[in-house]
């Protein structure tokens, strides 16, 4: 499921309310690879195992961790539930899911309250590649390696590339 990485290496961590989301991050995992970002995936639900993934958020906190990344579908509460343990970066990302087909979780995820910001990109898979690279570009500010991966995608991208 997750990459094996040593904790204090951890640049990005991947969030997922369920098992079931772990499709939807598929093609988020690429990209992070590609921009020289390590990053784990944990799987811990904000209502059945609050205690878990406030544990998770702190150690990756201490342990250097840069951006969370939150995948919830629904009504969404991860998300907003890391960005309020942490003061890190918090990027949301809708799952289509239920009879809303994700646009409950869009808008759970974009209407927190002042002072606990959670950037939010599309529903489904293509918001998650859209997470990876924000990620990136949020760590880029800071290495140059990284913003040297992202200029590169960007390239690919304007020549046609996915």
């Amino acid at each position: 499921m997750a990459r094996k990485v040593p904790a204090a290496a951890v640049r990005v961590l991947v969030l997922l309310g369920s098992k079931s989301d772990l499709p939807v991050i598929e093609k988020m995992r690429p990209l992070l690879d590609r921009f020289g970002l390590s990053y784990k995936v944990e799987i811990a639900s904000a209502h059945r195992q609050p205690a878990r993934l406030g544990r998770l958020v702190r150690q990756a906190d201490t342990a250097g961790t840069e951006v969370f990344v939150a995948v919830a579908g629904m009504a969404a509460h991860l998300p907003g539930v890391v960005a309020s343990l942490t003061g890190k970066p918090v990027i949301g990302v809708p799952v289509a899911s239920g009879p809303l087909a994700g646009v409950d979780a869009l808008l759970s995820i974009v209407q927190m309250p002042p002072g606990v910001p959670v950037a939010t990109v599309a529903v489904g898979s293509a918001g998650a590649r859209n997470a990876a690279c924000l990620a990136a570009r949020m760590i880029a500010l800071k290495d140059a390696k990284v913003a040297d991966a992202v200029a590169a995608y960007r390239q690919e991208l304007a020549k046609g590339g996915r």
